[in-house]
């Protein structure tokens, strides 16, 4: 039986669940898509969680170029700690309220592919061993890949499920209500 390397499961899973991510934003009706749910929470539409997935891949191509060029990446953002996310998180969510949910489809699917192939350029070597990579210090580049790719669309999905069913429960109330 053969087995899927590491990076071989990260590519699988990375591409399973931004499918996956976009099946859930394609089941509402594209005029539906920008409509923002009530919430506490950061994120109130579809556009709010794909644009926030877009800033953290272009920070991992930032991180990755500045690294591979021999520099010492600022991880996360410079000006930012990993204790004051919550800060950057709300300075990308900011930024971005004047992009449409179609603008964001668009932006999300091309930094994508772009970081897909930035971990197929790697060997399952280069990426699973730590230090490999001294701008990585002491962790590898599967914990920034995977942290930016799988894991962060495992946490969208949940997101626009949410924001998802609230829509349709928001429609269907108009209906019963009419």
């Amino acid at each position: 039986m053969i087995t899927n390397s590491e990076k071989e499961n990260l590519l699988l899973n990375s591409d399973k669940h931004f499918k996956a991510l976009l099946e859930i934003i394609e089941s509402i009706p594209s005029r539906k898509r920008e409509i923002s749910i009530e919430t506490q929470e950061r994120d109130k539409n579809f556009r709010d969680v794909l644009m926030h997935l877009y800033e953290w891949h272009a920070m991992l191509e930032r991180w990755y170029r500045e690294g591979m060029d021999g520099d010492t990446p600022f991880i996360p953002a410079p000006g930012y700690k990993w204790r004051t996310i919550n800060l950057l998180n709300r300075q990308i969510w900011e930024s971005y309220q004047d992009v449409t949910c179609n603008q964001a489809i668009k932006k999300l699917k091309r930094s994508h592919e772009r970081v897909m192939e930035l971990i197929q350029s790697h060997t399952n070597e280069e990426i699973m061993t730590k230090k490999y990579y001294k701008w990585t210090k002491t962790s590898n580049l599967y914990s920034y890949f995977a942290a930016n790719t799988s894991d962060h669309y495992i946490w969208a999905i949940k997101k626009c499920e949410a924001i998802a069913t609230s829509i349709k429960a928001r429609e269907e109330d108009k209906i019963v209500n009419k």
